[in-house]
């Protein structure tokens, strides 16, 4: 499995709403931030590295940003404004499953691969399964044993598929091959989700405390691992953001 944060946008807009409840924005702020983010972050809204320790324009977004964090913990509408967009691949179906009861909290933004539109081996398995267990296919191959491409039951004819049989006439029926997929299969997906929600979202399903992690909920170990993962890359754009940040989101357990 492989979980890669591919864009975060938009820090300047997060940083904005820090200025708007006491009407100290004006056009000439905004210039100020446009150009401090500008200067401090590339196209996929990454902040840079390398700068002088000195230079006024890095010191002044590090500024903003750690004001942004320290206040948006409390007022959650403003982390709602910096949204993570992440890929992942090879998650297993039912974890995915798990994850995507949050669409709700992603505003509905989470595409995955389908068991209707595309087509699965009985051999593909997510790697959290690999050692664990053997589709009946993957075994029969292993000891040499053959299944009939047709079987006769109950006065219909049943052809051969992925993990079993299906009524002869509907073998190339996408309604009907998926139906013997199995909850192991490798998923790939993308879905944005802003702060606020991922801080919601990492105490529901990152690892457990009794797996050594932070959060209170349960979820599939594989899914433990994405979280986690996801969590490290956003920590190491923006080290406010690490797990004892996420757990004090004033909202993680609404």
């Amino acid at each position: 499995m492989k979980v890669y944060l591919t864009e975060m946008h938009s820090i300047r807009d997060a940083i904005r709403t820090m200025y708007l409840s006491k009407r100290t924005w004006t056009p000439e702020l905004e210039s100020k931030i446009k150009k401090a983010v500008n200067y401090c972050t590339d196209r996929d809204g990454r902040p840079l590295t390398g700068f002088n320790d000195n230079d006024p324009i890095k010191n002044e977004f590090e500024d903003m940003v750690n004001k942004l964090f320290k206040w948006g913990k409390h007022h959650i509408t403003m982390l709602r404004f910096l949204d993570v967009s992440v890929t992942v691949e090879g998650l297993h179906r039912g974890a995915t499953d798990d994850l995507d009861a949050h669409a709700k909290r992603m505003d509905n933004r989470i595409i995955r691969s389908s068991t209707r539109l595309a087509n699965y081996q009985s051999s593909e398995i997510s790697d959290w399964y690999k050692d664990k267990i053997i589709p009946t296919d993957t075994a029969l191959k292993l000891l040499a044993m053959d299944l009939p491409e047709e079987i006769e039951y109950d006065g219909n004819t049943y052809v051969k598929a992925e993990n079993g049989y299906i009524i002869k006439g509907q073998e190339n029926n996408k309604d009907v091959k998926r139906g013997l997929y199995m909850l192991s299969l490798p998923m790939t997906f993308t879905f944005k989700i802003n702060i606020t929600e991922l801080a919601h979202v990492y105490i529901e399903r990152g690892k457990s405390q009794k797996n050594g992690g932070m959060a209170h909920g349960t979820a599939a170990p594989e899914l433990q691992d994405m979280i986690e993962d996801l969590i490290d890359q956003v920590h190491e754009w923006y080290p406010q953001i690490d797990r004892e940040f996420l757990l004090k989101v004033e909202n993680n357990n609404v």
